[in-house]
């Protein structure tokens, strides 16, 4: 986040989003002092994004991200990992932020 904070505003916001390697870490989220000493300079808060606090628009969303997709406005990232074999060490790395976008697990051809 680092390089992010330097390109920020005074006054600015930051949703924190997609961080579910960090989720189990004890204590979660923590920012090296430098960082820390950087938002609070600036003014700089900090939100997380939790996806079940938006369960009344779960519909209206996917209709709309749906469009996008169709219309190639939006396209989705992937780590895939073939063999089920494999789905043990594909969690293990999706949980310590070894993936990019959507974590796979390809069982079979299509």
């Amino acid at each position: 986040m680092r390089a992010a904070e330097l390109e920020m505003k005074k006054n600015s916001h930051l949703v924190l989003c997609g961080q579910i390697s960090q989720y189990n870490k004890s204590p979660p989220f923590t920012l090296e002092p430098q960082t820390e000493n950087t938002l609070k300079e600036r003014n700089i808060t900090r939100e997380m994004f939790l996806l079940l606090n938006y369960t009344n628009q779960f519909e209206s969303a996917t209709l709309q991200l749906s469009e996008w997709v169709r219309a190639g406005k939006l396209k989705a990232k992937e780590t895939i990992v073939h063999g089920l074999e494999n789905t043990a060490g594909a969690f293990l790395s999706m949980m310590k932020g070894g993936n990019i976008g959507k974590q796979i697990v390809q069982v079979a051809e299509q």
